[in-house]
């Protein structure tokens, strides 16, 4: 059974320094971000996903963008208005100090061992099997023999918060707190679904 914390706590690990060469690239882009929103007053899920790269220069995963506006779109307008952009801007930022922080090789992705460590740091202690499949899940380069060859920076968010996602929904059914439950094929695939 996984010892869980119901938040993952990005304020202890704010100020762990280290390369600022992702928050840099960010940075340049949130001038693109800036115009769009004083010339329309908000921002589209399409206009999102153009300004918003990782440090590879990759852009973000549509799935990752697609999350990022289900937890900062609170009007529901589907779009990021001026307010709702300045709450997504911290969490990215913030989000990237945690992934430096983890990216312990300073390749640009975190790994299977990296990941364990992250995951750990949160309060998920996940079983060697499905840590695999998390890697697996949100790759973003695979190897030319399907193994994993390293999580990016927006899979690694949507990892970090669909593991979160999903420890909550399980820890929600477990009544008893016994690492057991037993649930209808329909509330099965309502929580898997809702996962980002």
């Amino acid at each position: 059974m996984a010892v869980v914390r119901h938040q993952i706590p990005l304020a202890r690990l704010i100020n762990t320094g280290g390369p600022k060469d992702l928050l840099q690239e960010q940075t340049n882009n949130s001038g693109l971000i800036s115009r769009a929103l004083t010339m329309m007053g908000a921002i589209t899920p399409d206009e999102l996903s153009k300004a918003l790269v990782n440090g590879d220069w990759t852009p973000f995963d549509r799935d990752t963008v697609r999350m990022l506006m289900g937890l900062f779109d609170t009007d529901r307008s589907g779009t990021i208005s001026f307010q709702e952009f300045v709450g997504l801007w911290k969490y990215i930022a913030d989000w990237q100090k945690v992934f430096r922080h983890f990216d312990r090789d300073q390749s640009g992705s975190i790994d299977g061992t990296e990941l364990a460590a992250a995951l750990r740091q949160f309060g998920y202690t996940l079983s060697p099997t499905i840590l695999s499949l998390v890697e697996q899940k949100y790759s973003s380069f695979p190897n030319a023999y399907g193994a994993p060859g390293g999580i990016n920076f927006d899979r690694f968010v949507r990892a970090c918060v669909a593991v979160k996602t999903l420890t909550e929904a399980f820890q929600k059914q477990d009544q008893d707190h016994d690492g057991w439950i037993q649930i209808n094929y329909d509330d099965f695939m309502k929580i898997v679904l809702a996962a980002p």
